[in-house]
């Protein structure tokens, strides 16, 4: 077995891929798919936290468009990040692999407080750490999260599995004329508004000298492929 390129990971996956093909809530074939592709990323010895939106149930910016205000919208979001948590740590201890949901918030009959210490301890036991909550402080989006949960608890690299397989030049979906980067430097990323991922995610990146890889989640065994150094993805890093 090729060793993994990364030992720590936080890999940043989408709520709205969650839903499935119904377009809303948990489609739990897809759950499975993805607890399947988390226990194999754990099985090739990196160490996994899993950061989650939570737009497949609540997305705070949009009611905050019809008149809630952001900070409540974006708690409600949050919470909503943890529905998610709850359900992909069910559904990996199902499959006889140990996880551990953390949250950002204080809610003890749900769910433990995340620090580093309680992180660093799950990690080490094998677990995969399912990361809640988001910050825990309106304004922030979860792929922000994922970057910082990456710097606190010393990852190597933010894994951010998407619906496309890298960073493009424009969305490839509307512009068949995109083009797709291998590698961009994190300052090219924020300097080319590419929408892939929020500017503020990329500024603490590239504070904190963390290499974000962009994938696809579609194809059962990419994250593992990406560990492996055989994924299909845009690299931003340096």
């Amino acid at each position: 077995m090729t060793d993994p390129v990364y030992r720590r990971v936080v890999i940043k996956l989408s709520g709205e891929y969650l839903a499935g093909q119904q377009g809303f809530g948990i489609d739990q074939a897809t759950m499975d798919r993805v607890a399947d592709d988390l226990i194999a990323a754990r099985q090739l010895g990196t160490e996994v936290a899993v950061v989650i939106g939570g737009g497949n149930i609540f997305r705070g910016v949009e009611v905050s468009s019809r008149g809630v205000s952001r900070p409540t919208g974006d708690t409600m979001g949050m919470l909503a990040t943890m529905m998610n948590c709850l359900a992909l740590e069910a559904t990996i201890e199902r499959k006889g692999t140990p996880a551990r949901a953390l949250s950002a918030f204080v809610m003890p009959e749900i769910s433990e407080l995340f620090t580093r210490t309680a992180a660093h301890k799950y990690l080490a036991e094998g677990r995969i750490l399912l990361l809640g909550g988001g910050t825990g402080n309106p304004f922030f989006t979860t792929d922000t999260t994922a970057v910082l949960r990456a710097a606190e608890i010393g990852a190597q690299a933010v894994l951010k599995a998407t619906n496309v397989d890298g960073v493009y030049s424009a969305d490839p979906k509307k512009d068949p004329s995109a083009t797709r980067f291998d590698r961009l430097t994190h300052s090219q990323a924020i300097e080319g508004g590419y929408k892939v991922m929020d500017a503020t995610a990329f500024a603490l990146a590239r504070e904190t000298s963390l290499p974000i890889i962009v994938f696809s989640i579609a194809e059962p065994g990419s994250i593992g492929a990406i560990l492996r150094g055989a994924g299909h993805g845009t690299i931003v890093a340096g």
